[in-house]
């Protein structure tokens, strides 16, 4: 592990048509979302701002020059409310500033309905290869327990327009229990987005967790903080979850997932030859990634994790002062991991890939107890000198991802950390 430039580079675009009540990002919907406002232009010029700051930044730190990047990724949000002329500007300016590699890839996420998922012919025209897309379900009734705006029908007619707008590369996100779901629904959904020939899926359960407890909000915080209508929704969606079905669900993606020939290459995620997501793969390696917009993480690879502030209007406002002071850089926060949280989090996501581990990590002081605990109790097996999950461990694996943790610390602001402690919180499946 160390520092280093940028591999992959995230834009987070904040804006939806409306906020589900699960969704824990960076968003504002509503009248913000609108063009007539004027918050979508203002934040695309706020952040090729953002974007020159930083690259000025680590033109200082890099002098002899910077590798071009492996990845690149539109996230949020809808950031398909965007036009196609704005992402083809905004990756024409990341490519003077940092250079995008030939091969590399380049995703836009879409939301699936008729009036999100935007122009998919001008972004593919603009330079985007890569679609993900914000299914969740195709299902109906899970689809309204989850407040989607879209159908299942939107998911098909997204498809097609998207194989023939010329994209090659399709990965639909999906979730499992909620609300009301049972297995045969979760069945059927696996079943239609199969019948669609997706190149990649990712299978999340639904994470329903307090941001507000958790310290992740305030104006430093990398989280807005809840409405009332969406802690209500939560309050009573936890009580119609069930781990036990929650893991059955999940045995019945990796099967089904795996039988049409998506091969499973991180813990909820499965992707045919060579459509495995780099920029994701780039997170669970721990290599250096560049982060822009609000609520974005940035990492040096090494032990330095930085994240911008969620609210917008301060985002907007340091980016693009109103009282003629030069711009500068948006409010946030920046934690660095000493050396024992920097290995428990590679060991954690090592984990979480197949791969594994190496087994001379056993006899790291402080990874060998729980390394030992994992082994002892089924969760892991060292095989050909490495040590990765059991298929039970793949269910159970928070247990063993907890007892790798060194002991919890606060910043000295007072800031919940971020680092390893809230990949655990985003990621474990159940």
């Amino acid at each position: 592990m160390s520092a280093g430039p940028p591999v992959a580079f995230y834009v987070h675009v904040p804006f939806c048509l409306s906020i589900c009540p699960y969704c824990d990002f960076a968003v504002v919907a509503g009248r913000a979302a609108r063009r007539d406002a004027g918050r979508v232009a203002a934040f695309v010029a706020a952040v090729r701002t953002e974007l020159d700051l930083r690259a000025d930044g680590l033109d200082r730190a890099y002098p002899a020059g910077r590798p071009a990047l492996q990845s690149v990724y539109l996230g949020g949000g809808t950031p398909s409310l965007l036009a196609p002329a704005e992402v083809a500007g905004l990756l024409d300016h990341v490519a003077r500033r940092f250079g995008i590699a030939a091969a590399a890839e380049i995703t836009l996420e879409v939301n699936p309905g008729r009036a999100d998922r935007g122009d998919l012919r001008g972004f593919h025209a603009a330079g985007i290869d890569r679609l993900s897309l914000g299914v969740q379900s195709l299902h109906a009734g899970d689809l309204r327990a989850l407040g989607r705006r879209h159908t299942p029908s939107d998911v098909v007619d997204a498809v097609s327009e998207a194989r023939a707008a010329g994209f090659g590369s399709v990965n639909m996100d999906l979730l499992y229990d909620v609300p009301g779901q049972s297995l045969a629904s979760w069945r059927s959904t696996l079943d239609a987005a199969l019948a669609l020939e997706p190149e990649h899926v990712s299978a999340y359960a639904l994470s329903l967790d307090d941001p507000d407890a958790e310290g992740l909000t305030g104006p430093f915080g990398d989280h807005l903080p809840l409405r009332r209508g969406a802690r209500a929704w939560r309050d009573r969606a936890r009580g119609s979850q069930d781990q036990d079905r929650a893991a059955e669900q999940y045995e019945a993606a990796s099967d089904r997932l795996a039988g049409a020939g998506l091969r499973r290459y991180e813990l909820s995620n499965w992707a045919r030859p060579e459509h495995e997501s780099r920029h994701d793969l780039a997170y669970w390696h721990r290599d250096p990634v560049e982060a822009l917009g609000p609520g974005a993480h940035a990492f040096d690879g090494d032990s330095v994790r930085r994240w911008n502030a969620a609210p917008l209007e301060p985002y907007l406002a340091a980016l693009s002062p109103s009282d003629g002071r030069p711009a500068g850089l948006p409010p946030g926060g920046e934690e660095r991991l000493d050396p024992d949280e920097a290995r428990a989090e590679a060991a954690i996501l090592g984990l979480r890939l197949p791969e594994g581990l190496d087994q001379a990590l056993l006899v790291d002081p402080a990874l060998e107890p729980g390394l030992r605990w994992g082994l002892a109790t089924g969760l892991l097996v060292d095989s050909q000198g490495r040590l990765r999950l059991t298929p039970r461990g793949r269910l159970l694996g928070s247990e063993l991802f907890m007892r790798l943790l060194p002991a919890p610390a606060a910043d000295p602001g007072g800031q919940a950390r971020r680092g390893t402690a809230t990949l655990i919180a985003a990621e474990i499946m159940i």
